[in-house]
């Protein structure tokens, strides 16, 4: 009878384990992603990015035994029209199922048209439904020194894409906090870090309810 050296064996075993490894991980159905695509308040601007809402978010789903993954593109300062040229290269990188849109703050910081920030925002609702993503907006409501005209038609954006693409809108991320001026940083712009759970919590619920009904491919 043949006997194989010793090594021979090791490594014959060891090259079994890694062929099974590696075919189990390959069947293995990819993470789900949903894709935060926003501005400064979604970018844990000025604190850890741990303890920004998103990264909470992340932790919730884990909590939870969730199998989505968050992943964060925004960046501080962003416009809709800025957001917009970046958002085609991030849905062919992540591929995600869901897209949170959280983008329009500066535009009317900057006293921007409505009109051309309603058309950039349209634009990336098409781009993330044409990707097979399932939308979730998230509008922002400004200081009133913007003037009541300006404020209503700003407001108006959010809640006509949402009728018009018949998607989930949270109207404000700022919401939790905004009658509460101590939960702001020294700029009254941006929440403090010890606030960001209460940021987290109204796009959570709305998460969930899209979370149940989207269908991840495996």
């Amino acid at each position: 009878m043949q006997r194989f050296p010793a090594k021979f064996l090791l490594f014959a075993v060891v090259a079994l384990w890694m062929a099974l490894f590696t075919s189990a991980y390959a069947l293995a159905p990819p993470e789900p992603k949903v894709l935060v695509h926003g501005d400064s308040l979604s970018a844990a601007y000025n604190m850890p990015i741990e303890a920004g809402w998103v990264a909470l978010l992340n932790r919730r789903l884990a909590q939870e035994k969730q199998p989505w993954q968050a992943i964060n593109s925004s960046v501080g300062g962003e416009t809709t029209s800025g957001g917009l040229a970046r958002l085609p290269v991030l849905l062919e990188r992540h591929q995600p199922q869901i897209v949170i849109l959280e983008l329009g703050a500066n535009d009317g910081l900057r006293g921007l048209d409505p009109n051309a920030m309603q058309s950039n925002l349209a634009m990336m609702i098409e781009l993330s439904q044409e990707a097979g993503a399932a939308v979730l907006l998230i509008g922002i409501q400004l200081p009133p020194n913007f003037g009541q005209l300006y404020n209503a038609e700003f407001e108006r954006v959010f809640t006509a894409l949402a009728e018009q693409y018949q998607v989930p809108l949270i109207n404000s991320l700022l919401k939790p906090v905004d009658t509460d001026r101590a939960a702001f940083q020294p700029d009254q712009l941006h929440p403090k870090a010890e606030v960001q759970d209460r940021l987290m919590e109204p796009v959570w619920d709305a998460l969930r309810k899209i979370t149940d009904r989207v269908v991840v491919a495996g």
